[in-house]
C-alpha cells in the first residue's frame, strides 16, 4: 500500500473518517426533515383522530439508521488503516482517537434522535 514513513497517510485517512462523518450527518438531517415534512403534510390535511405513522415517517427513519450505520462502518475502516499503519506515519503525541469519539458522540445522538421519533405520538 504505501512504503514511506509519510505522516499524510494518517491524515488522508483522517480526512476520510471526517468526511464520512458528514456524509452520515446529511444523511440524518435528511431522514428528519423527511419525517418531519411527512407531519406536515399530514397536519395540512386537517384528519380528525390519531394522526399515526405514515411511510414517510419510516423512510425518514430509514435515513438515520442508514446515517447511525455509515458513520459506524467508518469508525471500523478507520481503525483497520491505523493498524496498518507504522508508528513513523502517525506524528508523535497525535491523538489518534479524536475522531473516533467524535464520530461515536454522532452515532450516540443519532440513536437518541431515533429512540425520540419512535417515542413522539
Amino acid at each position: 500500500m504505501h512504503d514511506r514513513n509519510d505522516p499524510r497517510v494518517f491524515f488522508a485517512a483522517e480526512r476520510t473518517l471526517l468526511a464520512w462523518n458528514r456524509t452520515g450527518l446529511t444523511l440524518m438531517g435528511f431522514g428528519f426533515v423527511v419525517e418531519r415534512f411527512g407531519l406536515l403534510l399530514h397536519m395540512l390535511r386537517q384528519a380528525p383522530g390519531h394522526m399515526g405513522r405514515d411511510f414517510s415517517f419510516w423512510i425518514g427513519l430509514a435515513f438515520v439508521g442508514l446515517a447511525l450505520g455509515v458513520i459506524g462502518f467508518s469508525i471500523v475502516q478507520f481503525r483497520r488503516v491505523l493498524a496498518t499503519l507504522k508508528s513513523t506515519e502517525i506524528p508523535e503525541h497525535y491523538c489518534t482517537w479524536s475522531g473516533i469519539v467524535m464520530n461515536l458522540s454522532v452515532v450516540g445522538l443519532g440513536i437518541a434522535l431515533m429512540v425520540y421519533l419512535l417515542a413522539e405520538l
